[in-house]
């Protein structure tokens, strides 16, 4: 950590202006799609190197492009890039709709709402979206509970917890991404780290939807499943799981998802490419918004701004239990605000890292405690993508499936509860960190 910046509370003033003409901006608009979110980072970024004090505008541009393009931004972006290329590549190819046919079609048939759940949890995990999962499901879900008699809010708040699940744990999600970038540590780390945390509540959860959904009949008939369009997912899954660089296993699944497209007919060689440059495409606005964040983040850093932060933080805290627990506030307040996860943690990871390095919070705890709280507080509330997708795909209000949120308010608790306890203590103590 660099020490001879000092602190000053006047370099957050960039952060305010992104705050105000986001969120209140959103919030006064009554849609949080009104203002663009590269268009509020853009104005915090002009204002950060307008009323930065060190050097002259050349040199103020420098620092706010050096920052951009730190080693660490510069990886999530190509991260990105492969994720969104793989992303795209297995669902021309029908990976997606595979993975649902396959999870449906081993759904209890006298506890379906459990078994959505269930589903949500293997597709989101699989793959690494949260909002793709609902988008997949809700409909599927929905149809289920107006064929059963069931409640459609349990069922959808089921999904969406599932789909939590999933972008909490999924090595090709952009928080898992996030968070372990910013925080130096494997994604295999990470992993053991938060399934010990979160499976016990994944469980409970799973025992919830069993007792409130019990007693409707099957009345849903899934699809032949097609278990070749399932291997990408599961080669992935296995590759992180054995510590394979991010990269190679990214670089892997699509082209194993591409040649398998090929030989099963589902795309040509064209259609193959014009899928990965839509996936490659579709990362724009996040590969733009990590960029804009980073040089503004460095501007606030080299301002004193997060000295400050981390001053005010830390001067109460006593012990790596306090450090946790500011974590977790930085990270909730930064969702909040944002109704993003993963441009929170792209704000909240720099401020997080420092704590944890100045408190001896081992790398892969502050990692998944960033990703954990940054799913509770995305899962819950209603001005995030998750729900208004799930509302809109189903004709709820979020406030109607809001109460049946088991899973995010689990996740909360849990989490805290892990803090409080040092749980899971195998994976408490210090580590080096290491590359993805």
């Amino acid at each position: 950590m660099q020490t001879d910046i000092k602190p000053n509370a006047w370099a957050l003033v960039p952060l305010g202006v992104f705050l105000i003409s986001y969120l209140v901006v959103s919030v006064l608009a009554g849609d949080f799609y009104k203002m663009p979110i590269t268009v509020a980072f853009v104005i915090s970024s002009i204002v950060a190197v307008a009323m930065a004090k060190k050097g002259n505008l050349h040199k103020r541009i420098e620092t706010f492009c050096q920052g951009a393009a730190n080693p660490n931004i510069m990886l999530m972006v190509l991260i990105f890039i492969l994720a969104g290329a793989f992303a795209q590549t297995t669902k021309a190819m029908g990976a997606v709709d595979a993975t649902v046919n396959l999870t449906l079609s081993v759904l209890p048939g006298n506890v379906l709402a459990a078994g959505i759940f269930l589903a949500a949890c293997v597709i989101s995990v699989s793959v690494g979206t949260s909002v793709g999962t609902i988008v997949a499901l809700a409909p599927v879900a929905a149809g289920i509970a107006a064929k059963t008699g069931l409640n459609p809010a349990l069922v959808i708040a089921a999904t969406v917890g599932g789909a939590m699940f999933g972008d909490n744990l999924s090595f090709i999600s952009d928080t898992t991404i996030v968070a372990t970038r910013t925080q130096g540590c494997k994604m295999s780390d990470k992993f053991k780290t938060n399934f010990k945390i979160v499976m016990p509540l994944a469980f409970i959860t799973t025992l919830l939807y069993i007792l409130l959904g019990s007693g409707a009949a099957n009345a849903f008939e899934p699809a032949h499943v097609e278990w070749l369009k399932v291997l990408p997912y599961l080669v992935v899954l296995g590759a992180a799981v054995m510590g394979v660089n991010v990269l190679v296993v990214l670089l892997l699944g699509t082209v194993l998802s591409g040649v398998l497209g090929l030989c099963l007919g589902s795309f040509g060689i064209w259609e193959w490419t014009v899928s990965m440059g839509a996936g490659i495409t579709g990362m724009g606005e996040l590969i733009i918004v990590t960029l804009l964040a980073g040089g503004m983040l460095e501007m606030i850093r080299t301002g004193g701004g997060l000295a400050w932060i981390i001053q005010k933080l830390t001067q109460r805290i006593r012990g790596q239990k306090g450090a946790e627990l500011s974590i977790a506030g930085i990270i909730c307040f930064a969702n909040l605000c944002t109704a993003n996860n993963t441009i929170a943690l792209i704000m909240a990871g720099p401020i997080a890292k420092e704590i944890a390095v100045r408190f001896k919070v081992a790398p892969n705890r502050s990692a998944s405690l960033l990703d954990i709280f940054s799913c509770f507080v995305q899962g819950m509330i209603p001005y995030g993508a998750q729900l208004l997708m799930a509302a809109s795909l189903t004709g709820l209000s979020p406030i109607s499936i809001m109460q049946y949120l088991y899973y995010p308010y689990l996740l909360g608790a849990g989490a805290l509860l892990a803090i409080g306890l040092g749980l899971p203590r195998k994976f408490r103590a210090r580590t080096e960190p290491a590359k993805a």
